[in-house]
C-alpha cells in the first residue's frame, strides 16, 4: 500500500505549531512563503493546515483569502490553493512597478535621511560584502532587501513604502538573490556602494541614476532565476 507523501508546507507548519502554541495562521503562512520555505506552485491544503494548527478550516480559509489578495497565493476551482508562480512577463511587470515605487521613495528619502539612517544602510552594505566573500547566498538575499529598505524608509511615506514592500514580496518566494553568481553579487555590491555614496552625499540625481542601473541588473538576475516555463 502506497503512503501519501506528506505536504512539505504542512510539515513545516506542524513544526512551528509544536514550538509556538499560539502561532498566527496568516503570519506563519506568509513567513513561510516569503522565506522560500514553500516554493512557487506548492499546494496549500486548507484541511491539513487546519489540522496542523488544531483549528477548523474556517480561519485557514480566511488567512488564505488575505494572502490571495496580497498576490502570494492563488486559488483555482479545480486545483485549490497554491503558492503563486510568475511568468517572465509577470516578473518584468513587477520589477517595473517596483522600480517606479523605489525611485519615488528614494527621491524623497535622500534629503530626509538622518545620520542614523545612513549608518544603518552602511551596516547593511558591509554585511553584503561579507556575505559575498563567504558565499552566503541566504544572507546576501536577506540583507539586500534590508539595504533597499534602509534607503527608502527615510521618505516617511507609509503608503508608498507599503506598496513598495508588497511588490517586493511578490518575488520573495523565488529567493532569486540566493542563487546569483558571486560575480553578479560583486556587481550588485558595486551598485550598492555607489548608492550609499550618493545617499551619504545627499545627491538625489546620482542616487536615482545608480538605482536605475541597479534595477535593470536586478531584473536580469530575476529572469535568470525563474524556473523554466
Amino acid at each position: 500500500m502506497n503512503r501519501r507523501r506528506p505536504n512539505l508546507l504542512v510539515a513545516k507548519l506542524v513544526e512551528v505549531r509544536s514550538h509556538h502554541e499560539h502561532a498566527n495562521i496568516e503570519e506563519e503562512l506568509r513567513r513561510l512563503i516569503l522565506s522560500g520555505g514553500a516554493p512557487p506552485g506548492t499546494v496549500i491544503p486548507p484541511g491539513e493546515v487546519a489540522d496542523a494548527f488544531r483549528v477548523s478550516p474556517i480561519p485557514v480559509r480566511e488567512a488564505l483569502k488575505t494572502l490571495v489578495g496580497e498576490g502570494l497565493v492563488v486559488h483555482q476551482r479545480n486545483s485549490g490553493y497554491r503558492v503563486s508562480s510568475l511568468s517572465t512577463d509577470e516578473l518584468k511587470e513587477i520589477y517595473f512597478v517596483r522600480g517606479v515605487l523605489e525611485q519615488a521613495a528614494l527621491a524623497q528619502a535622500v534629503d530626509r535621511a538622518s545620520e542614523a539612517d545612513i549608518a544603518a544602510a552602511r551596516g547593511c552594505h558591509e554585511q553584503l560584502v561579507t556575505a559575498t566573500k563567504w558565499g552566503d547566498g541566504k544572507s546576501f538575499h536577506d540583507v539586500s532587501r534590508q539595504f533597499h529598505m534602509c534607503l527608502t524608509a527615510p521618505c516617511a511615506m507609509p503608503r508608498l513604502l507599503s506598496m513598495f514592500e508588497s511588490t517586493w514580496n511578490l518575488t520573495e518566494p523565488f529567493q532569486i538573490m540566493r542563487s546569483v553568481s558571486s560575480a553578479t553579487q560583486e556587481l550588485l555590491n558595486d551598485d550598492h556602494a555607489a548608492l550609499l555614496d550618493g545617499f551619504t552625499a545627499r545627491d538625489v540625481s546620482a542616487v536615482l541614476d545608480v538605482a536605475n542601473t541597479h534595477h535593470a541588473r536586478l531584473e536580469t538576475a530575476g529572469r535568470l532565476g525563474l524556473p523554466p516555463e
